[in-house]
């Protein structure tokens, strides 16, 4: 093989790369805000977005969001906002003059709740709807008066959600094809619940590798510990990559 073909090759391998790798979110599941500036430090060069969600945002505030978001990085706040209408408007707003790219909200909130959400963004603001927490099992339905299957639950209150106007949905990975055949490329979807074949599950209980998720229709993969907690985030991220590049 030509010396050209070889680097033809090699160019086109690195941008399959780069667009797996803006599939991936990187939750900052961190304790401080030093602890995330230095995950985003390190793996800037490999992923363009990340994940803030409630541990670092209660610690750091809205300064972390504007920290990370200098840096040139996306953020994905995800405080699955839940409150009256009123309320989750204003947050929205808020949210929205940060200059994030994606919030969520709960859409057990109701119909009312999500349209007034959906009213407020601004900036080109995505929101996205969270359904079932993928912590969560049909026992845990039970515990809060929901007699339904998890899948069931799921898509009654993504068609919720959808008729009142968000942009996407957050889901555990089992749900993509339900929610895909359901509202086609409509809407985004969000994954969380997402584990490397060589990570812990966790406490996830509904979870599915990166590549699995991707294939199955997934817009955005959230991961989590398995990056942060490893003990060299760049090859954790790197491993991920080299699996998702080389499904058929």
């Amino acid at each position: 093989m030509s010396s050209g073909v070889e680097t033809s090759l090699t160019v086109l391998r690195i941008l399959g790369m780069t667009k797996t790798a803006d599939k991936i979110i990187v939750a900052l599941d961190v304790r401080s805000s030093n602890e995330a500036l230095a995950l985003v430090d390190q793996l800037r060069d490999q992923i363009s977005f990340f994940k803030i969600g409630l541990q670092l945002y209660t610690a750091e505030g809205p300064e972390i969001v504007r920290a990370v978001l200098a840096t040139g990085a996306k953020v994905w706040l995800d405080l699955k906002l839940y409150d009256i209408p009123n309320t989750v408007a204003r947050a929205v707003e808020s949210a929205s003059h940060l200059g994030v790219h994606m919030l969520t909200i709960h859409l057990s909130g109701g119909g009312e709740m999500i349209r007034a959400a959906a009213g407020a963004r601004a900036n080109q603001l995505v929101i996205l709807g969270v359904t079932v927490l993928t912590s969560a099992t049909e026992q845990t339905l039970r515990e809060i008066g929901i007699a339904d299957k998890v899948a069931d639950q799921v898509l009654r209150l993504a068609r919720l959600g959808t008729q009142a106007g968000i942009d996407g949905l957050v889901a555990s990975p089992h749900e993509i094809k339900t929610l895909r055949s359901e509202f086609g490329d409509k809407i985004k979807i969000a994954v969380q619940g997402i584990r490397p074949s060589w990570a812990e599950p966790g406490d996830q209980k509904r979870f599915m590798t990166p590549r699995h998720a991707i294939e199955a229709g997934a817009d955005y993969i959230g991961i989590g510990r398995p990056i942060t907690a490893h003990q060299n985030p760049r090859r954790a991220v790197q491993r991920i990559l080299e699996e998702l590049s080389a499904r058929s």
